[in-house]
């Protein structure tokens, strides 16, 4: 491990920082160890300033906190009342507020106030139809701003917001939308995705058909402006005739709701059964963003964020937020390696992004490829890049400094949809140091237990956890009255406490390094190990594209099995088997080192590109899994089924 960090913020950057600020108005100094103390052992201040400096617009009461000592169980501002669209409508002015593309066919822009006309006209339309706090609307949209319009039009009315990717077979959507009962439905026509155009319109009419809850479908055009026939799609019809009668609405009723509003319903990943409906409130979404965008990200207004994602992972709903801290959004929507893997550089360059934000695996692919933004593309005006999905590695750490930009922040960050949010992550006042995520976030009680509940030492690996209760804790499960499955998820494990599912450790400054989930994690022997300790090592050699590895019941025990995706035209013989083995046993420990290494086609993933360890181990077992619609790529599964190798 080297002594010296890969980045150190300069003193300008942190004397400029919203984070000084903040911390100056409490009336601490810029020790971010100091500030994470005071946040969480004196939670009603720390949230009622962040309120404060964040400016969130509404009635923020009395009272910041009861039942603090209660996990679930905690109410946070009970007096309060707010609405999200809002605080992310607070502008109206002809500055840009997003900007769209559509891989490298489609661009557009628009300012605050067309913005704002939009979601006026659309909120009026949806009143118009009977929709009323409470009631859920869905969208099944790309990253396009029609869709962030429909959020801000629902939740404006205090209507409950959940979406999915267009990429979503239609089992998958209706394993979602089929348990929260939707009112309406926001399609578009298709999408794009690697130069190819995608047509949505018939999975949309099956969906329809199967959701008798929807009073509309409402269509917009995306790859198509015309020559739509909607016919068969059970109550469709096009936006601009479901809008049109609102033309002339400017102004927006703003619902002010209580803190504990639902806002959002996002969903599990579903790899192990139907997903389950995450409710998430509108103070609390609102709340952790803000401290997160400002603070620990230092987004000011008029900066330029931008993340690689889909409408089917929470880090849209993270994106979106971000219109209340007045950065400009830039959305993207399709393949990231449109233009030989240069889209999304070329997009930072045009854009002066100041915030990056994509997947470790999205990284590490541009490794593989030799992509050297830093040579090809002006990035003068990134400080910030945001990366999560998966740990990152120590490697990829190594490439973004070398071949991205030097003086950047790199800030790993990690979560998840459970909490909208993150548990760790970065800070503009500390290094960042090669592996490491550089911080617990603000607010958050975050500690790592070993396997009796106790906190575990620095560098010893255990459970991630969160002590104390923070606001955007789930208000609960979507169906779930008496909260039994609310409290078997997190609280079953260690009573009172959060646990996450994180397999984690602490370092000896003060960040911290994921390894991947803990029910993925292996016990060979009976000794845990996380996933993505292998993954770092194999994904070092250049032949493998990228690997997978699961802990195969046998003899009594657990053996490690390992499974690779190499790079085309190349087949894994035993010389690079030996040196796959070779890496692992000398970086890690002979406890690591698989029994079987086997070459696969493809490796399946989930709809936000995570790899599904737990859906792999299941088919090598025999097992049905048990959610085949959560998967991107589900025919990848066969490459695990029956294999000869595997029964010796």
């Amino acid at each position: 491990m080297s002594d010296r960090p890969l980045w150190q913020p300069a003193a300008e950057r942190i004397a400029a920082a919203n984070l000084t600020a903040f911390a100056r108005a409490a009336g601490l100094s810029t020790d971010y160890a100091q500030l994470h103390r005071w946040s969480i052992e004196a939670p009603a201040d720390f949230w009622s300033r962040v309120w404060d400096f964040c400016g969130v617009i509404g009635e923020k009461g009395s009272t910041v906190l009861v039942d603090g000592d209660k996990m679930p169980g905690a109410r946070w501002f009970p007096d309060a009342r707010l609405n999200y669209a809002e605080n992310l409508l607070r502008r109206r002015d002809e500055t840009t507020a997003l900007v769209f593309r559509g891989e490298d066919k489609i661009a557009r822009r628009m300012t605050h106030a067309e913005l704002y006309l939009r979601v006026a006209r659309l909120a009026a339309a949806m009143k118009a139809e009977g929709i009323v706090a409470g009631d859920v609307v869905a969208a099944y949209m790309p990253n396009m701003p029609e869709t962030l319009i429909a959020l801000l039009a629902a939740s404006s009315i205090g209507a409950i917001f959940t979406s999915a990717s267009p990429d979503f077979g239609v089992q998958g959507v209706l394993d979602r939308f089929g348990q929260v009962d939707p009112k309406l439905l926001f399609v578009a026509d298709g999408y794009f995705y690697n130069g190819k155009e995608i047509d949505t319109l018939g999975k949309t009419r099956e969906i329809a058909a199967r959701l008798p809850s929807l009073r509309k479908v409402i269509v917009s055009p995306y790859v198509h402006e015309t020559g739509h026939d909607l016919s068969s799609i059970p109550h469709a019809l096009m936006r601009g005739d479901f809008v049109a009668p609102h033309r002339a609405v400017r102004e927006i009723e703003f619902v002010r709701l209580p803190f504990e509003h639902p806002l959002y319903i996002l969903y599990s990943s579903g790899t192990t059964g139907v997903p389950k409906c995450i409710v998430h409130c509108a103070g609390g979404a609102l709340l952790q963003h803000l401290k997160e965008h400002r603070l620990q990200s230092d987004i000011r207004p008029g900066d330029r964020l931008f993340y690689f994602t889909t409408c089917g992972w929470m880090m849209w709903n993270w994106l979106a937020s971000a219109l209340a801290s007045e950065a400009t959004l830039l959305l993207y929507d399709g393949s990231p390696f449109v233009g030989r893997g240069h889209v999304l550089f070329d997009y930072a360059q045009a854009e002066g992004m100041t915030h990056f934000g994509t997947s470790a695996k999205f990284i590490d692919a541009c490794a593989k490829i030799d992509l050297k933004p830093r040579q090809t593309h002006d990035l003068s005006a990134l400080r910030t890049i945001f990366s999560t999905g998966s740990p990152l590695a120590p490697e990829s750490f190594d490439y973004v400094y070398r071949d991205w930009k030097r003086d950047v922040q790199l800030a790993s960050i990690s979560g998840g949809t459970d909490i909208v949010s993150c548990f760790v992550l970065g800070n503009p006042w500390q290094p960042v140091w090669r592996g490491e995520i550089q911080c617990a976030g603000l607010g958050m009680a975050v500690d790592v237990y070993d396997e009796d509940g106790k906190p575990a030492a620095v560098h010893e690996k255990g459970e991630l956890v969160c002590t104390k209760p923070f606001p955007s804790m789930p208000v609960g499960f979507w169906n779930d009255a008496d909260g039994a499955k609310y409290r078997a998820a997190y609280f079953e494990r260690f009573p009172g406490i959060w646990c996450h599912g994180d397999f984690a450790e602490k370092t000896a400054h003060g960040g911290f390094i994921i390894h991947g989930r803990s029910d993925a994690t292996l016990n060979p022997g009976g000794v845990r190990i996380g996933t993505a300790e292998i993954y770092r090592q194999v994904e070092k050699l250049p032949e493998v594209l990228e690997s997978i590895v699961i802990g195969q019941d046998w003899d009594h025990d657990v053996r490690v099995v390992l499974f690779v995706k190499l790079k085309e035209g190349l087949t894994l013989d035993e010389e690079l088997v030996k040196r796959i083995k070779e890496q692992i046993r000398a970086n890690t420990t002979p406890r690591h080192v698989p029994a079987k290494v086997l070459q696969v086609a493809d490796i399946p993933r989930t709809k936000s590109g995570k790899i599904v360890e737990l859906a792999v181990r299941e088919v090598v077992h025999g097992r049905a899994v048990k959610n085949i619609e959560a998967l991107a790529n589900p025919e990848a599964l066969e490459y695990f089924r029956n294999r000869p190798e595997l029964s010796v």
